[in-house]
């Protein structure tokens, strides 16, 4: 059983910027792909950035250049940095992991709410 919990959320202006942490508890963490997946209100759960366990990234279009997505598997913990933020990228920011791939999670995280104000 993994366990997952963001932190880092919360208000900014159109601009500027967040920072996302997920910390992992109660696997390997290593062993896993890791994600950030996001949800606004009416609308389907997206994938917005992944990270194999080499390391390699992929991004929604609709974030690619102004999100970046980490991990440091010494600390059992992805990270998500977001720029240039939106007022669209308002939504409920998910942590996910999974043994196959990030769009694929075996575990989900609570939720952190981000709030971008125009």
């Amino acid at each position: 059983q993994v366990q997952l919990v963001e932190s880092g959320g919360g208000l900014a202006q159109a601009g500027g910027s967040l920072r996302l942490s997920c910390a992992a508890s109660g696997s390997i963490f290593s062993f896993f792909a890791m994600g950030w997946h996001r949800q606004a209100p009416g609308t389907q759960r997206e994938l917005v950035a992944a990270i194999t366990r080499r390391g390699e990234t992929n991004y929604a279009d609709s974030v690619k250049g102004r999100f970046t997505i980490s991990r440091d598997n010494a600390k059992d913990t992805v990270y998500l940095q977001m720029n240039s933020l939106k007022p669209e990228d308002t939504a409920v920011y998910y942590c996910a992991s999974g043994l196959v791939s990030a769009d694929r999670p075996n575990y989900w995280g609570q939720g952190t709410q981000v709030t971008v104000s125009s």
